[in-house]
């Protein structure tokens, strides 16, 4: 089994021991593509990108060596790592939350990076993992060629998803979710939009074949444990790029892409926006129509922007060409103080920002009564356990 080692301090604090991260290798060429997927997803979530990047199906024999920066692969050929994550498939998986941030989770992606001799990679990180691609690339900048996000966020309060009653049903639904075929089923909804799911396929529809899929696959693979689970959610939870991290990775010229599904319900599509128009000049925003797991709903255009990213970086590209973000400059900026200003100084109409202030305050009244629901839940069901049985005297 392929596994990259990652080490801790040495102090000897039992959170701090040896990490093994599992990952797979395909194709052989100069480009080297780092793939990170997202909270709770494995390194085969990848596989339509995988394909499409390198054409290979199965993964490199790993007896033979890594090819490295200049090895024995075809100059225009692709290489692509991707990898399970900390805390999920066949990772380690710590008990302490404290060992789940992105920015730990960025040192084992450096560390696979050093084990397989790449010097340098392109980035491409999948919601969580595009939290962590982007920490990577503002802690080492000097190792990205280039970075891609997908349906991205930029952590914290961030990551609460489009609160509306379907999403607080999913949420308590998901937390009652024993077994692979319940867990399946709720995948499913937050990954696709229904319109692709609903999509006609052979005699079946395409729900019916992912959700034999999503089985499989956490049958064979097992159900996320609890440490996993709730270390990698502390990890999206305390996530940030403070204003040094983002100018770093503006400063270091590499080129950035963020892909975004346009009906996300996880990731919200205001969020990436913001996050594009922050890394300005060097972003560019592709919106596509799909959801959260646009890179499996979408994978012929989303391979082509990622194709069209390593080509435009081997080109050296210009920013001016690259980048599809207004000059903040010709609009509504937000100014050091946090209030509204146009361009020419003018004060903007306060308005909008006591209408955003107003949409947080419902976001998060709808956040607490999705947790009263289920805590109220969780409560019906331990009284029901612990109700006594009536037995009446005729069966004495």
């Amino acid at each position: 089994m392929p596994y990259c080692l990652v080490s801790g301090s040495g102090s000897g604090r039992e959170e701090e021991k040896e990490v093994r991260i599992f990952y797979q290798r395909y194709g052989h060429g100069a480009t080297k593509v780092l793939l990170i997927i997202g909270f709770a997803g494995t390194h085969d979530t990848w596989g339509p990108q995988v394909k499409g990047l390198t054409g290979a199906a199965d993964p490199v024999d790993e007896e033979a060596p890594a090819d490295g920066d200049t090895g024995g692969g075809a100059e225009e050929g692709v290489e692509v790592c991707c990898f399970d994550n900390r805390g999920v498939g066949r990772s380690s998986v710590p008990a302490q939350k404290s060992q789940y941030t992105t920015a730990i989770m960025a040192n084992d992606a450096l560390a696979l990076m050093d084990h397989l001799g790449w010097r340098r990679a392109h980035v491409f990180g999948h919601s969580m993992g595009s939290m962590i691609a982007s920490k990577l690339a503002a802690t080492a900048p000097e190792r990205v060629v280039s970075l891609a996000l997908l349906n991205t966020t930029g952590g914290g309060y961030q990551c609460i998803p489009k609160v509306d009653w379907h999403t607080i049903s999913l949420a308590c639904r998901f937390l009652r979710a024993r077994t692979p075929e319940q867990r399946a089923i709720l995948d499913l909804e937050v990954h696709y939009t229904r319109e692709y799911l609903e999509e006609a396929v052979g005699s079946s529809t395409r729900r019916q074949m992912l959700y034999q899929e999503y089985v499989k696959g956490l049958s064979s693979g097992g159900m996320q444990s609890r440490h996993g689970f709730e270390g990698q959610l502390n990890a999206c939870w305390t996530h940030q790029l403070s204003s040094k991290e983002l100018d770093r990775i503006r400063s270091e010229g590499f080129l950035v892409l963020v892909i975004h599904g346009r009906y996300d319900i996880v990731a919200q599509l205001y969020h990436a926006k913001r996050l594009a128009e922050k890394l300005q000049p060097v972003a560019k925003l592709v919106e596509l129509h799909g959801g959260h797991l646009v890179s499996n709903e979408r994978p012929a255009e989303v391979n082509m922007s990622l194709m069209e990213l390593i080509k435009a970086s081997r080109s050296n590209t210009d920013l001016k060409e690259w980048s599809n973000i207004p000059d903040k400059s010709d609009g509504i900026i937000v100014g050091s103080t946090g209030c509204l200003t146009r361009g020419n100084g003018d004060n903007v109409n306060y308005l909008m920002l006591t209408y955003n202030l107003l949409g947080k305050l419902q976001l998060i009244l709808l956040f607490f009564f999705g947790v009263f629901y289920v805590i109220l839940e969780h409560t019906r069901r331990i009284v029901r356990i612990l109700k006594p049985v009536r037995v009446s005297a005729s069966t004495l």
